[in-house]
């Protein structure tokens, strides 16, 4: 800090909070010496004007803010709510904003690709997986970016550290569509106990994601439809419901008596973990590889377009946001196709000896039908 004569008048030369160098010309020296004391005591009482929001927030303040806004999001205690703990625990919770770069983001993200996935197995914490998978770290690099956009937004910062920087989203392989033929599905079920069941078939004739199952409701079922308005993408979706499935529900529901306002309710205080381990002892009764729970979502899709249904309707089925992740499944359409056609080439079909024989069209449809 300094004050210098320049031709007429005196100057203040000093730097702020933010590290930013300030220059401001007066017509007396006393007026200078008068108003850059005025300014240091600003700044070491943490009032000067000029301080950017970010020179004076913390990463525990935003967090905490955060929470306030999204804490009642259903993936927040699972998930953003843990993602924040670590931010705070990997960039120090009383972290000023402004000191955060992109550089040190771009080392969390690639430390979180390298770190073990570990679960805790009867007190003893164990190693699950060596690496993280790329959608696990993209899900929490996407939250520390709504994070730090909304602190601009909030003013609690100036600037993002993502702001015109190269996207730290990793590619993922989302190529994997595993579904079961048939033979396959019966066999899951005639290995699943009792109370696993009608779950594992609602997932299958509706395409709905486990926690949209275990949470169902029955008031969610009415006129022939389910009616989900908590879902992964925060828009609601009706889900029609097939004679099998009325069927199921109505054994459900004859067989509970209504006791419960839940449609599943076998333990529903730990159905999650409940679900996982019977589930995943069916998969390995039935002798299926490299086949998890949300796999049904896959089967139900396939399922649909393998017996005539459209993209669009898929896409309306499983609540997709755009047709993009629809398009997945658009070989299916091909083979759906392709089975229709071979129906039609009875029309002109010719065995030996037969060649006056008169196939009609409604023998294909009765042939299609059976």
């Amino acid at each position: 800090m300094a004050i210098r004569k320049r031709g007429d008048s005196w100057q203040i030369d000093y730097l702020d909070p933010g590290g930013k160098r300030v220059r401001q010309s007066f017509k007396t020296r006393k007026e200078a010496t008068a108003e850059l004391g005025k300014r240091v005591s600003l700044i070491a009482e943490g009032r000067y004007l000029d301080v950017n929001p970010e020179c004076k927030t913390t990463l525990a303040e935003l967090c905490k803010k955060y929470a306030e806004n999204f804490g009642n999001q259903s993936s927040f205690e699972n998930a953003k709510g843990k993602y924040l703990s670590n931010f705070k625990e990997s960039f120090g919770e009383n972290r000023l904003l402004s000191t955060i770069t992109y550089g040190e983001v771009e080392t969390y993200r690639n430390q979180l690709r390298q770190k073990p996935v570990t679960a805790n197995r009867n007190g003893v914490e164990i190693v699950v997986r060596d690496l993280r998978k790329d959608a696990s770290v993209n899900r929490e690099i996407s939250c520390l970016h709504h994070l730090f956009s909304k602190a601009v937004e909030w003013d609690m910062m100036e600037k993002s550290p993502f702001e015109h920087k190269k996207s730290l989203i990793l590619k993922e392989n989302n190529e994997r569509l595993r579904f079961l033929n048939d033979d396959e599905i019966s066999s899951l079920l005639e290995d699943s106990s009792p109370h696993l069941k009608p779950i594992v078939s609602c997932a299958i004739l509706t395409g709905m994601r486990r926690g949209e199952i275990l949470s169902l409701k029955w008031d969610q079922i009415r006129g022939g439809f389910i009616y989900l308005e908590k879902t992964k993408t925060n828009e609601a979706r009706q889900i029609p419901i097939s004679e099998v499935l009325e069927a199921i529900l109505k054994d459900i529901r004859h067989k509970e008596h209504l006791r419960s306002e839940y449609v599943f309710t076998f333990r529903q205080d730990r159905i999650q973990d409940n679900i996982k381990k019977s589930f995943a002892a069916a998969v390995k009764r039935a002798g299926l590889v490299d086949f998890h729970f949300h796999d049904l979502r896959h089967t139900f899709a396939s399922q649909v377009l393998l017996n005539g249904g459209t993209l669009h309707d898929l896409r309306e089925l499983l609540g997709h946001k755009s047709m993009t992740m629809t398009l997945r499944y658009s070989h299916l359409t091909q083979e759906s196709k392709r089975k229709a056609v071979n129906l039609l080439g009875k029309l002109t079909a010719f065995g030996a000896g037969d060649c006056h024989k008169t196939v009609t069209f409604a023998d294909v449809t009765k042939t299609a039908t059976v």
